[in-house]
């Protein structure tokens, strides 16, 4: 892996460390700052609602700035947040610590994101996106648990002083080893905010909320359904996520190599595949042995996605303002665990099984195959116009010579990706 991108993977892996972790925390928070556990849970969800709406926010208001200095300032005030965390002396504050470091995460990640795919350049940006994505996946198979047990050992404020030291980790790696650019992390609000307006983009964050949520409906419920359908004990799941963790890894590996050669074509066949994966599931769950197998291809295919989506919006958004479309997709996955969480919740509180959480997720991401296929049509009939120039990702060449003025002064835009899903 290239320095710059091993810079960027820390820096998601400090990210995903310090969001993940807080829930395994939330009995020893409770007990020490004399609060309910539902109070405690609040850390988490205060983290979600903060880069949901914070997020966008503030890459709005930072959209002039030069990228290298603005990832630095942002992990800055990550360790900042981590340690005003660590030191909290009450539920106040942590919670204060935990909105200010969740601030820098939707932006943060995006900037990561964006200068993954410069690094890597346009027919790899796919691969980027994925080995970004690793740094996420790392964090719940090795940052979670470490975290954990310096719970165990010193209690939780050891946590929050481990993410600090990975986090100014991070940074110093970014100082030394991350390429300064000219250009800007936006080209403005203005700018910002015009990506939005392009259907593409605005398609490609619905079906990251459709498709992404129901492949967390499932993962929401899943301990559950090992525990109670399956007949697994508690140890025994505590493997199996291990494993769930592994598969996630090869499933982002698999879909930033597909997203590379067909975008559209793989998110559509993906999709696909993870519905029948998840009406197979619901019909296996009693069996232990076929669940396990189920567990593993849903783990593989599921994670498959995450590359193909961010891949989507940064070359849709190839040569204009990119940040904030970027913090937009961020916002949307943390959309699609609160839409998963509440449909499972809904079925289970309408009497149905846990079986039947599993073949709502289906339902979910049949739609975003539709979805997805329909993209796939649009681009290829776009790629057959006269207009359209055949190119092989939309991050080719600046916004300029994308556009073509067609017959009668209409500029139109060619699809990413053309010559690879013809």
């Amino acid at each position: 892996m290239p320095a710059p991108l091993f810079a960027l993977v820390l820096s998601v892996f400090s990210l995903g460390t310090a969001e993940s972790v807080i829930a395994g925390l939330l009995p020893q928070l409770s007990t020490d700052l004399d609060v309910s556990l539902s109070q405690a849970g609040l850390l988490v969800s205060g983290y979600a609602v903060a880069i949901v709406v914070g997020g966008p926010l503030v890459t709005l208001m930072t959209s002039r700035l030069p990228r290298k200095p603005l990832l630095i300032g942002l992990l800055a005030l990550f360790v900042a947040g981590n340690v005003l965390a660590a030191l909290a002396p009450g539920y106040g504050v942590l919670m204060t610590a935990r909105v200010l470091s969740a601030l820098s995460h939707c932006t943060l990640f995006a900037l990561a994101l964006i200068a993954a795919a410069e690094i890597a350049g346009p027919r790899k940006s796919g691969s980027a996106v994925a080995r970004i994505i690793i740094g996420v996946n790392l964090a719940t198979i090795v940052g979670v648990p470490l975290g954990l047990l310096l719970a165990q050992q010193w209690g939780w404020r050891a946590t929050f002083w481990g993410v600090t030291v990975l986090s100014l980790t991070a940074l110093l790696a970014c100082v030394l080893l991350v390429p300064a650019t000219s250009a800007g992390a936006g080209g403005g609000v203005a700018a910002e905010l015009s990506v939005l307006r392009d259907r593409r983009v605005r398609v490609a964050l619905l079906l990251t909320v459709v498709g992404m949520g129901g492949g967390f409906t499932a993962f929401t419920f899943l301990t559950p359904l090992l525990e109670r359908v399956s007949g697994f004990s508690g140890h025994q799941v505590t493997l199996l996520l291990f494993l769930f963790g592994l598969g996630s890894l090869a499933g982002g590996a698999l879909g930033g190599k597909l997203a590379d050669r067909a975008l559209m074509g793989s998110l559509t066949a993906l999709l696909a595949v993870l519905t029948v994966v998840l009406v197979a599931f619901a019909g296996v769950a009693p069996q232990p042995v076929a669940a396990v197998g189920a567990l593993v291809v849903f783990s593989i295919v599921f994670f498959a996605l995450n590359p193909g989506l961010g891949a989507r919006i940064l070359n849709s958004v190839s040569g204009r303002a990119p940040t904030l479309a970027v913090a937009m997709s961020i916002a949307s996955v943390q959309t699609a665990i609160a839409l998963g969480s509440w449909l499972g919740g809904r079925v289970l509180d309408l009497g149905h099984g846990l079986r039947s959480v599993f073949l709502a997720a289906a339902v979910l991401t049949l739609a975003g195959c539709s979805i997805a296929w329909c993209e796939w049509r649009a681009d290829r009939r776009a790629s057959r116009t006269p207009e359209s120039t055949p190119l092989t990702g939309a991050a080719t060449a600046p916004a300029a010579p994308h556009l073509r003025t067609a017959p009668g002064g209409v500029r139109r835009r060619p699809p990413e990706n053309v010559r690879t899903q013809k």
